[in-house]
């Protein structure tokens, strides 16, 4: 069943749960990583997210004073941890395809592997810039825009390889998610221009957006009352994460571009220990997550990354 219709045809209509997982570090095995969907199974997850993560340049010595550059990607196996996790679990899950580092002919072969292992639901992004730029360049034959990625996806769906020769064995074709923002893009000019390329997208065929990560509720809702004003009426699912240590109040903000409420940043910033943050993170977030819900929102979808203990208390409470 695709996301699409596990978010809409969840139980007496009660809010969904699912969560994102980064793959592990080269050479570190799939352990940790099945230990998080071990902790946070009991919940009914509806769909577990797996995030690509492009290579970037390193330098490493040769002595004499040498240094020589090398690609080295931290976190490869995307598809594979995909594959991996649906085989054990059973559940359905949602690869992330992003236009960052990827070439046309990446992202293709990318999508028959897909489609070989029967892994039909993507979300489709443009992805973070290298850490060498000054701003985001995509690959020598790769895309600058997630609607230029969703172009590819759309034309493999219709049967076409990118150099438009036809697929003799087309299969089913990807469903897809994308990213929206509701403090806006880092790079966008003000939020609605935002949100006019999130409409974009869904007229392409995108038939549900995850948002960054936020705090403030308020935020979430005024953005869903502006996409509605658009005629954006995909489900729009909110991105949550427990604060959880000490060093959050300044590196939240700072990593990715959101405000904290000023009720939470006067609290974090009592806490004498990240044991005291924690307990404030799942705390607050329990109350967001309840406001949420009230609101009716289909889903909720938790970012994992240092917080998996968190966000298991957050469930046992909201779930």
């Amino acid at each position: 069943m695709k996301v699409i219709e596990l978010i809409k045809n969840h139980k007496d209509g009660r809010t969904a749960f699912s969560f994102e997982l980064l793959p592990p570090l080269k050479g570190t095995g799939t352990e940790k990583l099945f230990e998080t969907i071990d902790t946070l199974r009991e919940f009914d997850p509806k769909y577990v997210n797996i995030t690509t993560h492009r290579g970037e340049y390193v330098y490493k010595e040769l002595g004499d004073g040498l240094y020589r550059r090398e690609l080295v990607r931290r976190r490869p196996g995307t598809v594979a941890v995909a594959a991996a996790i649906h085989h054990k679990y059973g559940l359905t899950v949602v690869p992330h395809i992003v236009c960052s580092g990827s070439t046309s002919a990446d992202i293709e072969y990318a999508l028959l592997d897909l489609q070989f292992l029967g892994i039909t639901d993507l979300l489709l992004l443009r992805g973070d810039k290298a850490k060498h730029e000054a701003a985001f360049t995509p690959m020598p034959g790769g895309y600058a825009h997630t609607t230029e990625l969703i172009g590819q996806v759309n034309a493999f769906n219709r049967g076409y390889f990118t150099d438009g020769t036809l697929i003799k064995a087309p299969g089913t074709p990807f469903s897809y998610g994308v990213a929206c923002y509701p403090e806006k893009h880092e790079e966008a000019p003000n939020l609605e221009n935002d949100l006019a390329w999130l409409k974009r997208k869904v007229e392409l065929g995108a038939e549900y957006a995850v948002t960054q990560l936020f705090y403030d509720n308020e935020r979430y809702f005024r953005f869903v009352e502006m996409a509605r004003r658009e005629g954006i009426t995909i489900p729009i699912i909110p991105g949550i994460k427990p604060f959880a240590k000490m060093s959050q109040l300044t590196v939240v903000p700072k990593t990715f571009k959101v405000d904290l409420p000023q009720p939470l940043a006067i609290e974090a910033a009592k806490c004498k220990s990240d044991a005291e943050a924690k307990a404030l993170g799942v705390e607050w977030c329990v109350t967001q997550c309840r406001e949420l819900m009230a609101h009716g929102v289909p889903s909720l979808h938790f970012y994992t990354v240092s917080a998996v203990d968190s966000v298991s208390e957050v469930a046992r409470q909201i779930f």
